[in-house]
């Protein structure tokens, strides 16, 4: 939607470091990040750097009301869009690594999937630490993580630091396909069981 992309944008001027795109993703790498949402049970889902709600969207669809979507945005606009937008979904403006506290607050257990928009790559050695710690700290024992990179994000240090950490923190890590068709090009990773 032009909008999306001119509201990513301005966020992105404002603040690159913690949105780290120039605009929403697309339908087609959604649909790639989201594969590990189940298709039955009550799962707690749990979505970090939202956005604009690419991948809120999918998320929904495969929910189908099923089980409990929180959505953590720390960008405090895009939050409120996502709230408007998705209402069915619970949107807490607050901090990743927080993610634990936000999930007992509620009275949930672990999550079972974690689903991240968040620019690992622009990240800092120490965030990126305590951010992924804080993430497998709140999943369950079998539960699944994905992310994407960029594909021009590759050759950077700080984008092979947080490969490096996602091995170390997960038992299982498999990189998917690249997907051409988002701008930029981007691969998935998917995770499974936390250590």
């Amino acid at each position: 939607m032009p909008n999306d992309t001119a509201l990513f944008l301005g966020q992105f001027l404002r603040s690159p470091a913690t949105i780290g795109a120039l605009a929403p993703s697309s339908r087609w790498l959604a649909s790639s990040v989201c594969t590990p949402v189940p298709e039955r049970g009550e799962p707690i889902v749990v979505e970090l750097g939202p956005g604009t709600g690419s991948f809120t969207a999918e998320i929904q669809q495969r929910l189908s009301g099923r089980g409990h979507h929180l959505a953590v945005e720390l960008n405090e606009p895009l939050a409120r869009l996502l709230a408007e937008r998705f209402p069915a979904v619970d949107v807490a403006h607050d901090d990743a690594s927080r993610l634990g506290e936000l999930l007992g607050e509620r009275g949930l257990g672990p999550a079972d999937v974690v689903v991240s928009g968040l620019p690992w790559a622009a990240f800092p050695d120490e965030l990126q630490r305590d951010l992924l710690g804080a993430v497998t700290d709140a999943m369950n024992p079998g539960a699944a993580f994905t992310t994407f990179s960029y594909i021009h994000a590759i050759p950077l240090s700080s984008a092979r630091r947080f490969r490096t950490l996602l091995a170390e923190r997960f038992e299982e890590v498999v990189a998917g396909r690249t997907v051409w068709r988002n701008t930029p090009p981007a691969f998935v990773f998917h995770a499974r069981r936390p250590r």
